[in-house]
C-alpha cells in the first residue's frame, strides 16, 4: 500500500488541482499510476517531471539513490501503459525507458538543472533510469464546467510561467539547457492552445453570441500580439550562449501580456461558456 506521506501528497494534489506544499510546493509534479508487475493492482505514486517540448515529460526513477529501482518502475517495464494525472488532465501513457545517449543526455539535463539528480546517482551503483511518458489517449480537463475548465488550464500556464521566471532569474550566468527546453515547451503550449481557441472555441461562441464580437476580436489581436512575443522569446533561446537576462527580459514582456489577456478572457468569457453549460 502506498505510505502515508505518498498518500497525503496524493490527496492534496487532486484536491487542489496540482498544487501541493511542504517540500514539493512550486515543483513539477504528476500522479503516475502503472499496474503492479506481480499483483495487477493500480498503484499511484507522485513523481516530479522535467518538460522535454511538448510531446512527452520525463521521469527520474531515483527512489532518493536507493540501491533498488523503485517499484513504480519496475511496474512499467512490465506493463508501460500507465496513467497521468497532471493537475488538469488525466490521460493515457506510453512509457519508454531511455537508453545509451538518449538517456545520458535528457539525465545530464536534470543535473544541470538541480544538482541533488546527480547526489542520488552518486549514492547508488544502479544507473538512475529516466522514463518519457507520451500520451497516447486522453479526454477534456477535470472540471465541472466549460469555464472551469478554461481557468484550469490559464491556471497552468500561469504556474508554469511563474516557475520558469524564478528559474531565469536564478540561473546565473549562463542559460541551461534543460530551462531552455521548460521555456521552448511553455511556447508550444501556449501556440496550441491560442490555436485550437481560434479554430474551436471562439468560431462557436462567434456564432452562438453575435454580441461578442468586439471581445473575439480584442482577444484575437492580444492572440497575435503575445504570437509575437513567443516567437521573440523563441529566438532569444536559440541564439548561442542565450544571456539570461535578456531571456528574463523576454519572459517578463510574455507575462506581464499574458496574465491581462488570460484576465480579460476569463471575465469576459466563463460567465457565458457557464451559462451556455
Amino acid at each position: 500500500m502506498p505510505n502515508d506521506f505518498n498518500q497525503q501528497i496524493i490527496e492534496e494534489f487532486r484536491a487542489n488541482r496540482g498544487r501541493v506544499g511542504g517540500p514539493f510546493e512550486g515543483a513539477r509534479l504528476l500522479l503516475l499510476t502503472t499496474t503492479g508487475a506481480r499483483s495487477g493492482v493500480r498503484r499511484t505514486t507522485p513523481v516530479g517531471y522535467l518538460p522535454d517540448g511538448g510531446e512527452r515529460v520525463l521521469v527520474i526513477a531515483s527512489a532518493a539513490g536507493a540501491p533498488k529501482h523503485p517499484a513504480w518502475f519496475h511496474n512499467l517495464r512490465a506493463d508501460p501503459r500507465v496513467t497521468v494525472e497532471d493537475g488538469v488532465f488525466t490521460y493515457e501513457a506510453e512509457a519508454v525507458v531511455l537508453e545509451g545517449d538518449e538517456r545520458d543526455r535528457a539525465f545530464a539535463r536534470a543535473v544541470e538543472a538541480d544538482p541533488g539528480w546527480a547526489a542520488y546517482q552518486d549514492r547508488t551503483t544502479r544507473v538512475i533510469p529516466v522514463v518519457a511518458l507520451r500520451q497516447v489517449a486522453g479526454g477534456p480537463p477535470e472540471a465541472s464546467s466549460w469555464g472551469e475548465a478554461l481557468r484550469l488550464i490559464h491556471d497552468a500556464f500561469r504556474r508554469e510561467l511563474a516557475l520558469i521566471r524564478r528559474e531565469v532569474a536564478a540561473s546565473g550566468p549562463g542559460l541551461g539547457a534543460q530551462l531552455r527546453v521548460n521555456c521552448l515547451t511553455l511556447c508550444r503550449g501556449l501556440h496550441q492552445h491560442h490555436t485550437h481557441e481560434d479554430a474551436g472555441m471562439f468560431p462557436a461562441l462567434a456564432a452562438q453570441h453575435p454580441g461578442l464580437a468586439p471581445v473575439l476580436e480584442r482577444l484575437d489581436r492580444e492572440h497575435q500580439k503575445i504570437a509575437d512575443l513567443l516567437e521573440e522569446l523563441q529566438r532569444v533561446l536559440s541564439g548561442e550562449g542565450a544571456d539570461p537576462k535578456t531571456v528574463l527580459s523576454e519572459v517578463e514582456r510574455l507575462a506581464d501580456e499574458l496574465e491581462a489577456h488570460l484576465d480579460y478572457e476569463e471575465e469576459q468569457l466563463i460567465p457565458i461558456l457557464d451559462g451556455a453549460a
